[in-house]
């Protein structure tokens, strides 16, 4: 279909510009009649994007999906022969059976005509597909004959291998053959067409052929390049954050508001640095090489959050991810900050191109933090390289990752894989903000601590009948039944909101809510400092705004959620890589708080809500912050994760007959339990008479226990008074452990399920765990109990043990 002569002018004048390097070729190929074929097809095919390579021709198509599909292959079969006589444009053309064969290849050129739809365009794609054979067989005869007089290699040379220690040579360089044009890293790596160049790559490069004997082998392929250690060097902890600011950058309204929270906290971060200081000692703390890759805000994700900051919209990541820059840089780290992939890809060393190539050298960090976006743009733009190096990777993830999930395999096979998830890191990797993932590391943020003034202020300026609602957006007030419940608040408090408005105010706000409008920061803490109360309408889940009200001296009072919220039930935890259940609009609260600070009432309880609105008026609260959420708790327990979490060095198998025991004779055997009763409690502890193998968290804090049929190793734990610890999974997934409890097993099995180990009291079955990456807190099932790692944790520290540190 012609689109137009203006359409097919411009058409024509790309195809000069592309091919203006190839005039020697004019004649040749053709050059008018390849235009006129793509200038025929309505323009279809544009020569957009040339950055990428010289030759990319992009597929534009408005037609139908089997319109698209051959187009598409037409696409690719021009950019083959684009790519063919980029390489032929450099050989010597004098030969006379190349010259024929060249004429050959325009004479089949010249007979494409602008036709049909469908039918006539497969055909073109049949005969352009016969023409990138035949270019490719002109292109490897002079390849070869060109490359013998060159440097003297033979055909013989380059004889596909067939070696049993590298089975998928020769289905790699079939592959090279057709496709080795799809990205222009492998022409970056001296890939030119012949079978010598894929055979240098396959084996230099990347590790699929053997090394070949004709080349100088003195520096091992790149994929087997070790990790190179550099001398290691003490971190110092850093009060001035000037340097930070400077490479965190700006140009958008996401940035300023990170810097902005930073300079406000600049005196607290100082404060804890020094207090943590005093606490390590002289303890040596090695300094890291961190890459900071904030996926969420680059331009390529899509970035939904910048032009949303001054209009009500979330601030939560934000407020996390300025958090942990932050820390990093105070605890004395050497960072880099990535807000966009061409940071990323500069600042890892990535090859130009689409990332099918892996990377050159050693990975230049010890550790990267990013999200699910920038874990998606590692993938495309890292290649192979990111399997090798997933290990240095931090996923910061809001409501966490359960393993079920995170395993590909299994969560294909069983019903468990959403858009995110799947990818097979260790659970631990992934830092939520709340703890409320055991299966996960808990990274948090910080609220604004206040000193004893402050809070002796904050005391007797309270006004008792002033509520504040949490829900910034005019579609947080769009509540089915909230009439109700505020009608009761306003019957005995002053109702103040905070909700965005540009000229006329939200309709959705009752006349009586005296509505402040968007506050910054400071105004909206001293707000909170002059409120009793401070009420969730449900949504938001998990934010950071409870705490900082709490912190404040406000009364948070939250909905309880009948049934509990869940991905089979709400729209809202749909796709997310998580069954958890939530109970309240903040669990966190509820559970590590609770009252007199957080009320958690059913709002549809017009009595129970009364009653609370009454409760909260009468009696007075004192400010409080869990330590966990200070800037010298958020310091300690990254701290910790740095210097400690290793998920690079794998874990060796644990084999309790190799345990040794206090009192043994060397290399002779004491025979003797592993685990003990601990006093007053049902669980067990790591015996004392055993040498604990090193470990972090250190196995002085396992609490062995069994669950209940149907409950979470997360339940079991946090009933008893731990938190569920994964790392210690593979020290009680064994017979010892289940002799320890007095389990009866009839049958024993390893198997690949994420609720194991376990076992089945009716039946007297009993399961150990074959994968270790399936380890998890969080499953559960009504047939069976399950063996639960459970661990101590310091108060108001839940992500540490009490000897953790």
């Amino acid at each position: 279909m012609i689109t137009g002569s203006i359409d097919g002018e411009i058409m024509v004048r790309r195809c000069l510009v592309t091919f203006k390097p190839f005039r020697i070729f004019v004649v040749g190929v053709g050059f008018f009649s390849l235009c006129f074929l793509m200038t025929s097809l309505g323009g279809q095919f544009s020569a957009k994007r040339l950055g990428d390579s010289p030759f990319t021709i992009r597929t534009e198509v408005l037609g139908g999906v089997e319109s698209r599909g051959v187009l598409r292959k037409i696409s690719d079969m021009l950019e083959v022969i684009l790519k063919r006589m980029d390489s032929l444009s450099k050989l010597d053309n004098s030969s006379s059976t190349d010259a024929r064969r060249l004429d050959e290849l325009s004479s089949a050129i010249s007979r494409f005509q602008p036709a049909g739809l469908v039918e006539r365009i497969q055909a073109i794609a049949q005969n352009v597909s016969n023409m990138a054979v035949r270019v490719e067989q002109i292109l490897q005869n002079s390849m070869v004959q060109t490359r013998v007089v060159r440097d003297g290699t033979s055909t013989s040379q380059c004889e596909i291998p067939r070696d049993n220690r590298f089975p998928e040579c020769p289905g790699k360089v079939d592959w090279m053959r057709a496709r080795w044009t799809s990205d222009p890293c492998y022409a970056f790596y001296g890939v030119d067409g012949s079978d010598c160049s894929f055979l240098i790559y396959l084996s230099e490069v990347e590790w699929f052929c053997p090394p070949l004997p004709w080349r100088n082998h003195s520096s091992p392929p790149t994929q087997h390049t070790q990790q190179m250690k550099s001398p290691r060097r003490q971190a110092a902890f850093r009060t001035d954050l000037s340097m930070l600011l400077d490479q965190i950058g700006g140009g958008k309204e996401s940035l300023s508001f990170m810097k902005r929270r930073i300079r406000r906290l600049t005196q607290q971060w100082a404060t804890a640095a020094s207090r943590l200081e005093a606490k390590l000692g002289q303890r040596w703390r090695d300094q890291k090489k961190i890459l900071i890759h904030v996926g969420f805000l680059t331009e390529e994700s899509g970035d939904v959050f910048s032009p949303k900051v001054l209009k009500g919209g979330p601030l939560g990541e934000m407020v996390q991810w300025a958090d942990i820059l932050t820390a990093l840089h105070v605890l004395g780290h050497n960072l880099k900050i990535s807000m966009s992939v061409k940071d990323l890809q500069g600042f890892l060393g990535v090859p130009p191109g689409r990332g099918s190539c892996p990377l050159t050298g050693p990975l230049p960090f010890d550790l990267i933090y990013t999200d699910y976006h920038g874990l998606q743009q590692m993938k495309q733009h890292m290649g192979l390289s990111l399997k090798k190096h997933k290990c240095h990777i931090r996923v910061i993830d809001t409501f966490g990752t359960e393993p079920a999930y995170n395993h590909e395999e299994y969560a294909t096979l069983h019903g468990y894989r959403t858009n995110w998830g799947y990818w097979n890191l260790n659970s631990r990797q992934y830092m939520t903000m709340f703890p409320h993932t055991p299966d996960n590391s808990f990274m948090g943020f910080v609220s604004e601590e206040l000193n004893d003034t402050e809070k002796r202020s904050i005391q007797q300026n309270k006004v008792n009948n002033m509520a504040v609602v949490y829900g910034k957006e005019a579609s947080m007030w769009k509540l089915q039944g909230k009439e109700s419940f505020l009608e009761i608040l306003h019957r005995y408090m002053e109702v103040h909101g905070t909700v965005y408005y540009e000229t006329q105010r939200p309709p959705e706000v009752p006349a009586y809510v005296k509505n402040h409008g968007l506050l910054p920061q400071h105004e909206l803490q001293q707000l909170l400092r002059k409120a009793k109360l401070f009420i969730g309408f449900g949504f938001p889940y998990e934010g950071p705004a409870p705490l900082e009200a709490v912190a404040n001296g406000c009364i948070f009072l939250q909905p309880k959620f009948q049934p509990p919220h869940s991905s089979l039930n709400h729209e809202f935890f749909r796709g997310k890589p998580t069954s958890r259940e939530v109970y309240s609009q903040h669990p966190y609260a509820e559970q590590y708080i609770g009252r007199p600070h957080v009320m958690t009432v059913d709002f549809n309880n017009s009595l129970e809500f009364e009653s609370a609105i009454k409760e909260i008026m009468r009696i007075k609260v004192q400010p409080h912050l869990p330590y966990e959420y200070t800037c010298e708790g958020m310091l300690e327990r990254v701290h910790a994760y740095v210097q400690n979490q290793d998920f690079c060095a794998p874990d060796p198998p644990f084999i309790p007959a190799n345990v040794s025991r206090t009192g043994s004779a060397r290399g002779s055997r004491t025979v003797g339990p592993l685990f003990m009763p601990l006093q007053n409690s049902s669980a067990l502890v790591w015996a004392s008479s055993v040498r604990a193998p090193a470990a972090w968290p250190p196995l002085s804090s396992l609490r062995l226990l069994v669950s209940q049929e149907g409950q979470s190793c997360v339940d079991a734990c946090r009933l008893t008074g731990f938190i569920c610890e994964p790392a210690h999974f593979r020290f009680i997934n064994n017979k010892e452990a289940l002799h320890g409890l007095e389990v009866q097993c009839e049958v024993l099995d390893s198997e690949i399920n994420h609720i194991l180990p376990a076992f089945s009291v009716m039946r007297r079955e009993c399961g150990l765990q074959r994968e270790p990456l399936l380890f998890s807190c969080a499953g559960h099932s009504p047939k069976y109990r399950r063996l639960c790692p459970c661990r101590d944790f310091q108060r108001g520290q839940v992500a540490l043990c009490r000897d953790c540190l």
